[in-house]
């Protein structure tokens, strides 16, 4: 039975998808360690260190249909060894060739380029998803660039912006997100073939030439020297995994806060039969923003184990070697899950235009007091606009009222200025400065780049 939410029937479609499921489950361990396996024997084939007939017996053996998972665990478990029990059976069904399965590699060797070729199927998934959250953010910010809603500093009223520019923001952001995940292939997708040390020693005065054919049949990189006491590929691609995660998980508590009664401004999908409690038949709970913003901090807690990993002891150690087995998973996991979440909620999600306009002039003209401030100093000084301002701001707060009437009784003011010009700086959409601007500068830089 399944004890981790991953793989709960009951929970695991909330902390992830079924296709990221898929590339990390034992199906795909040991396919992605067999395949190491098999690209070994081609390439020592190949440079004639073992015959092609056993490495083509080998090939033809290492499928991972041929093995009974939970027999290899069994095996596994009783030898206390993570591949012994794979190589056992591999040898087995190869026949005669079975004595050259493994030839000169140790276990390190196929289990981290396994986890190689693992962690690449996961990279296509996650760059296809950030991909399509550029795309969807994109369509959103353009659509809603000129929609003016309150701009909020400190969790309190601030200025006014639009809607689309809140989502260019996030959509710059995931602009730098691609141009990482992109960035880091060429240094993570490395495999490593190098013996029980990494000198080669076993594999012969041809190790270099079987390491760099091994990783030609696989599509990896091969390494300038042996890595498996340098943990740092997995360490970069974490790292950029955890920007994604934080990213996603600040647009979930942001929506989160949004959806709030006080502020409505937007809402998630609701479909019919969607039940917020058990005991309140009016809730409509923002559920799919708090399971977007849930999982970031599990993100960073296993990319901390990730980072933990890389304290190896002398040329390596299976202690730090671990935590990646845990870590490595669950990071790709939830992060698709996030990414998928997220493009279910900004394809399904309300906005509520009349709430925004509504909590724009919800403190009678106080959010344009800096503009207020600006057109008064043009008269009298800045500072001492500031001041004069200041003091019909809080005496407007105070008293609960109209920001317009507390400072025409403003003397200084009411001498230079008449009541219809300081009502018209009153106005929020005349203040979202470049905003519009902005938007479309950066869907016109991420189309440069070619990502929209």
């Amino acid at each position: 039975m399944a004890s981790h939410v991953i793989d709960l029937i009951m929970l695991q479609n909330n902390f992830g998808t079924e296709k990221m499921r898929k590339v990390w489950d034992d199906t795909a361990r040991i396919t992605a360690q067999l395949q190491a396996e098999a690209a070994l024997a081609k390439a020592e084939a190949d440079l004639g260190i073992i015959p092609k007939e056993a490495a083509q017996a080998i090939v033809s053996a290492a499928k991972a249909e041929y093995f009974d998972v939970e027999k290899v665990a069994k095996e596994a478990a009783a030898s206390k060894h993570s591949l012994m029990a794979t190589i056992h059976t591999l040898q087995t069904l190869a026949g005669e060739a079975g004595e050259y399965v493994h030839y000169g590699a140790t276990t390190q060797d196929i289990v981290d380029t396994g986890a190689m070729l693992q962690l690449k199927q996961a990279y296509g998934y996650i760059l296809e998803d950030v991909s399509e959250v550029i795309r969807v953010l994109a369509e959103m910010a353009e659509k809603y660039k000129s929609l003016p809603m309150v701009g909020r500093t400190h969790a309190v009223h601030a200025l006014p912006i639009t809607f689309g520019y809140k989502l260019a923001v996030w959509l710059d952001e995931f602009g730098r997100h691609r141009e990482r995940l992109e960035a880091l292939k060429d240094r993570v997708f490395t495999g490593s073939m190098s013996g029980a040390v990494g000198t080669y020693a076993s594999f012969g005065p041809r190790g270099i030439e079987v390491e760099k054919k091994t990783m030609e049949y696989l599509g990896l990189n091969a390494p300038n020297i042996c890595w498996q006491s340098a943990r740092d590929r997995f360490a970069e691609y974490a790292s950029v995994l955890a920007s994604i995660s934080a990213t996603l998980g600040k647009i979930g508590n942001e929506f989160y806060n949004l959806m709030r009664t006080e502020i409505g401004e937007i809402e998630e999908q609701f479909t019919k039969g969607k039940i917020g409690s058990s005991t309140m038949p009016h809730k409509r709970n923002p559920a799919a923003f708090e399971g977007l913003a849930s999982l970031t901090p599990a993100v960073l807690q296993s990319v901390g184990l990730i980072y933990q990993s890389a304290h190896m002891e002398h040329e390596r150690d299976a202690m730090s070697w671990r935590l990646e087995w845990i870590a490595l998973p669950e990071i790709n996991i939830y992060t698709s899950y996030q990414l998928t979440s997220l493009i279910g909620i900004l394809q399904g999600i309300t906005v509520n235009k009349e709430r925004m306009y509504e909590n724009l002039n919800s403190q009678h003209g106080l959010l344009l007091s800096e503009k207020v401030m600006f057109e008064v100093g043009e008269k009298l000084g800045k500072q001492t606009a500031h001041h004069l301002v200041y003091e019909a701001s809080m005496k407007s707060y105070e008293e609960h009222r109209s920001f317009a009437d507390v400072l025409m009784e403003q003397p200084e003011i009411a001498a230079r200025f008449d009541r219809t010009e300081v009502e018209s700086w009153l106005v929020p959409e005349t203040y979202t400065g470049l905003a519009e601007e902005k938007v479309e500068e950066v869907i016109l830089a991420l189309k440069k780049k070619g990502y929209l």
